[in-house]
């Protein structure tokens, strides 16, 4: 036999949308309206109406008009008060979400656009066990931590928009299942080998001419005369040259899926995230060879992000 409370979870369940009640997700943009608004007394609102009940008794009972008047201006009050719970969230929208990057087992900061045509205060916006609280005056860009564990898409949870203002009496709220699905990046093996350069990168390392000498070699023809050290070539057969190249500190690197045999699917994205991090933060250019896909020769922000969606997309 059910209890009370799931009679009352039923009811309410009835009330909103089709797609709210399966917990299906909703389309954006999102509007809270007095069909999907839910209101009950918060424990202290009991306690006060409890405490109103013994003062109407009271002044009753002792003919007292002064605390019959101060018991009938209370209670107006918290029927007013019960009135703007409710037109606190009457009327809020969720315009649109949008949400930053982050790595598989670190929180991912998502950013929800609220709208409301009167500014509305102390609304609180719930996401599993976090809660924040803001105020709306217009448009309000609303931002929530959700955890993260594996790589990526991640829909974002039900979420629970609620208030007590003004009094703390009643407790107004509203469920919403934004359609929104956030990308999670894959995280980095902790430490591992650099990536082998090809043979004809070790030869191109010497591409850039420095001031300082870098070593002798043997004369070339076209090497300037200049160049040749004529002490050094006196204890040998062959004229030896000065030579300038210094290595080149911004060469290519050539991430490649196939190169990466031995290990599973999982170790291999997690390696290359390394190495894509590594390039990042060293100032390279790479490109990347993924079994769905080849991305180019490219570098900074935007090519580092575009690498790791694709890493975190791989079945």
């Amino acid at each position: 036999m059910r209890t009370e409370w799931q009679r009352l979870q039923h009811w309410a369940e009835r009330r909103l949308p089709a797609l709210t009640r399966h917990r299906r997700q909703e389309d954006l943009p999102i509007e809270l309206h007095r069909r999907r608004i839910y209101i009950v007394p918060t424990g202290f609102g009991m306690a006060f109406t409890l405490l109103l009940l013994v003062m109407m008794v009271g002044s009753l009972n002792y003919s007292n008009n002064a605390g019959l008047l101060l018991t009938c201006l209370l209670g107006a009050a918290t029927s007013i008060s019960m009135l703007v719970a409710f037109r606190t969230l009457n009327g809020l929208r969720i315009r649109g979400v949008r949400a930053g990057h982050a790595v598989a087992g670190d929180p991912i900061d998502v950013t929800f656009d609220v709208e409301a045509r009167h500014k509305r205060q102390a609304v609180r916006l719930d996401i599993g066990e976090v809660t924040q609280a803001f105020d709306v005056n217009g448009r309000a860009d609303v931002t929530v931590s959700i955890l993260t564990e594996h790589r990526g898409w991640l829909s974002i949870p039900r979420l629970r928009i609620w208030t007590t203002w003004p009094m703390g009496l009643f407790r107004a709220w509203s469920w919403v299942n934004p359609h929104y699905a956030v990308l999670v990046w894959p995280r980095p093996e902790i430490g591992g080998p650099a990536p082998a350069l090809p043979l004809e990168d070790h030869r191109r390392q010497r591409l850039h001419r420095g001031e300082d000498l870098a070593s002798l070699r043997d004369y070339r023809s076209g090497d300037s005369m200049r160049h040749v050290a004529w002490k050094a070539s006196a204890r040998h057969e062959n004229l030896l040259v000065k030579d300038y190249e210094q290595p080149q500190g911004n060469q290519e690197w050539r991430l490649d899926w196939r190169h990466l045999r031995g290990l599973d699917n999982e170790a291999r994205i997690a390696r290359l995230a390394r190495w894509l991090g590594e390039a990042q933060a060293q100032g390279r250019q790479w490109s990347l060879w993924l079994p769905s896909e080849a991305i180019g020769i490219g570098g900074g922000p935007s090519h580092y992000a575009r690498c790791m969606s694709a890493l975190a997309v791989i079945p």
